[in-house]
């Protein structure tokens, strides 16, 4: 084959797919503790998409209209394989990289973005509102708020937007209004600035400000990971990808990614998990939060302020406060409940690993083949050390990954790598 696989738009899946029907054991339901936090879903989620959220449909069909918005974003990407990668391990490995960073986001983001939008416009409403980590999900929100026609307001991770201040101009040239979380335009928001140890934010914080804001201004909050919603939406990715591949006859025998709340990973692995029973899953996580490896599997709020009825996953608690490590994307303190179920059955297999150690994996992928991952993706670059090991004994392996975004605008972050800090 040639080092690149490409889908015409024609050929881009009409579906997405719904593990719902599928997990071996039913998924424990939302539990809504307050007693309001369900009514709080019904009045901020597009009502689409909390539709999409409980059902049992195991393909949902994508309208005409949501078809060519994801022509407009860069749709379908192109599966490349990373030769250049594959032969630092000296094994018998083969690398197919997902290159969700051609999307004009530059993420996998906008895959759900652009869906949440759309149906916020089908609803009647003008503003949307989001949280972001690392400001990729910020951008895919700016960018499909734009394309529809809305406002937006997105309230991102105190830390990340000191770090990351050409994402936080991105999106304000999409047209977004982007907010230091907490900030004081909300209760929680004012609430948390009192106390310094909180004033770099947390994913879960930002939630509940996004939260917050879409109910006291009539607009629509749009999520960016855990929710099976979410991960639908973000499933286009893996069932391109297993059109790609089975188009060239390959089966991977790895599916491998990072897990900053499930959905990146989850959206290109699932597509493929009903049917490829012999194929190993593994994602990886940050190690500064380590949810992946030492999370518990129990419910839990998603939100710091517990506005949102509580999820069984994968956690390190609600009100855990993360340490500003540059992959913000990362930061948030649990897993996807489909993710975490297939976890807790051994289906998948976690990993976490430390800031200094995806730095240079991530300098190394960008030597070899010229082309830079954002750290968030560079967390799962380690894996292929560990496949390539088992490799040299066993034999040829095939590995499929989610290249889930670049890294052009995290160059002030790996700036540390020459400077000597990483913190």
């Amino acid at each position: 084959m040639t080092n690149r696989i490409d889908l015409k738009q024609d050929d881009m899946p009409d579906f997405w797919y719904n593990i719902l029907p599928d997990l071996p054991e039913p998924l424990p339901p939302p539990r809504d503790v307050s007693g309001k936090s369900i009514d709080v879903l019904r009045r901020v989620i597009p009502s689409k998409v909390l539709e999409h959220e409980f059902s049992n449909e195991r393909k949902i069909r994508i309208q005409d209209e949501l078809r060519e918005l994801y022509f407009q974003v860069g749709r379908p990407t192109p599966v490349i394989r990373a030769k250049r990668f594959e032969r630092l391990f000296n094994s018998p490995i083969e690398i197919y990289m997902k290159m969700e960073g051609y999307t004009f986001s530059g993420s996998h983001k906008i895959n759900s973005a652009i869906v949440q939008a759309y149906y916020s416009r089908m609803d009647g409403a003008s503003l949307v509102t989001t949280e972001t980590g690392a400001g990729q999900w910020g951008i895919a929100v700016s960018l499909a708020s734009t394309l529809n026609g809305l406002r937006a307001k997105v309230f991102m991770v105190g830390a990340s937007y000191k770090q990351k201040t050409y994402r936080v101009t991105m999106m304000r040239m999409l047209g977004a209004e982007v907010h230091s979380s907490p900030s004081d335009l909300t209760s929680i928001g004012r609430e948390l600035l009192k106390d310094e140890r909180k004033r770099n934010g947390s994913l879960g914080i930002a939630i509940s400000e996004a939260v917050e804001y879409a109910m006291q201004n009539n607009g629509k909050y749009n999520v960016g990971s855990v929710v099976n919603a979410d991960i639908l939406y973000k499933t286009i990715a893996g069932l391109e990808a297993r059109k790609q591949l089975e188009m060239e006859g390959i089966e991977p025998d790895y599916i491998i990614g990072v897990v900053g709340g499930g959905s990146n990973y989850s959206g290109l692995a699932f597509p493929f998990y009903p049917d490829y029973k012999d194929t190993k899953y593994i994602a990886a996580g940050s190690l500064e939060v380590p949810k992946m490896t030492r999370g518990e599997y129990r419910y839990d709020f998603p939100d710091t302020g517990k506005i949102l009825p509580q999820l069984m996953m994968f956690t390190i608690g609600y009100d855990f406060i993360p340490p500003p490590i540059y992959s913000g994307g990362l930061r948030y303190h649990g897993v996807a409940p489909t993710l975490s179920l297939l976890m807790k059955r051994g289906i998948v297999s976690p990993r976490d690993y430390d800031q200094d150690t995806i730095f240079r994996y991530a300098e190394l992928y960008a030597r070899a083949e010229g082309y830079i991952p954002a750290p968030e993706t560079a967390h799962a670059l380690p894996i292929i050390k560990e496949i390539a090991e088992e490799a040299k004994r066993e034999g040829k392996k095939r590995i499929l990954m989610s290249f889930s975004g670049h890294g052009l605008l995290d160059l002030g972050s790996y700036a540390t790598l020459y400077s000597g800090s990483t913190s």
